[in-house]
């Protein structure tokens, strides 16, 4: 099965219509939305119902930090620019999108493959992968062969070996990368609606379960259109600068 990863679409319908056109071009036999639909971006709405409909054709979505707040207006922590987005974004979704994101599971394990958010030893906390520390905390959290997350916004694979040594790897796009099922492996798909490693391009990867290869696609879109939209709704500017930039 050849199964598409998207990652931190943050409400940005534009790049996930280049995605999707991308992930449809490639044959992918599946969909799998690790988080954060919704957040900074001006569409909500749209992506949210696009989202469901793939539901309903067999995707897997779990929640990311940015559904929660949006579900849970009590949910407390957010700083004051990701509070305000909340809020908005709350006010643009209709009941049964809020209820599907409040139904949405923090994690989806399948075979040898688990699917989360943020992170595999505390899902429901969002720590970061911010570094070997909790990448190896991620992985002994789990059997599971493979680990894909979002979160970071910052593509990147680790690999623990038979030796429990530790390795990282920065994925180039369209070169498949082996991953084999005697390792553990955690991917971090980089976003798809929000890019954070200094290129605008949407991300998303294509992991092959039959071959055991994992491959990153970037995806250009029309940034310049998608950032115009947030500052036409009012939303803080540095949340489309971001787009224009991928920082």
């Amino acid at each position: 099965m050849r199964v598409a990863l998207l990652a931190d679409v943050h409400a940005n319908r534009e790049s996930l219509v280049a995605c999707l056109v991308d992930v449809r071009r490639l044959g992918a036999d599946r969909l799998a939305f690790l988080g954060d639909l919704v957040g900074y971006g001006a569409d909500p709405g749209w992506v949210v119902d696009r989202v469901r409909e793939e539901v309903a054709r067999g995707a897997v979505t779990v929640r990311g930090n940015h559904d929660a707040s949006v579900a849970d207006p009590a949910r407390e922590g957010r700083h004051e620019e990701a509070q305000r987005v909340a809020d908005w974004t709350r006010a643009q979704l209709d009941e049964p999108s809020l209820a599907f994101l409040r139904g949405l599971p923090l994690e989806h394990e399948e075979g040898d493959v688990l699917c989360v958010h943020a992170n595999a030893y505390a899902p429901g906390r969002w720590d970061y992968l911010a570094g070997r520390v909790e990448v190896g905390r991620s992985l002994a959290a789990t059997r599971a062969s493979i680990t894909f997350c979002g979160h970071v916004h910052d593509p990147m694979l680790w690999t623990l070996s038979g030796t429990v040594k530790l390795g990282e790897f920065r994925p180039v796009a369209d070169t498949p990368i082996p991953v084999p099922g005697h390792r553990q492996w955690l991917a971090v798909v980089g976003s798809a609606g929000q890019p954070r490693d200094g290129d605008p391009a949407a991300c998303w990867a294509l992991f092959d379960s039959a071959a055991r290869t994992l491959t990153w696609r970037r995806v250009a879109y029309d940034h310049a259109g998608a950032a115009a939209r947030i500052r036409a709704a009012g939303l803080p500017e540095r949340f489309a600068a971001r787009l224009e930039t991928g920082c």
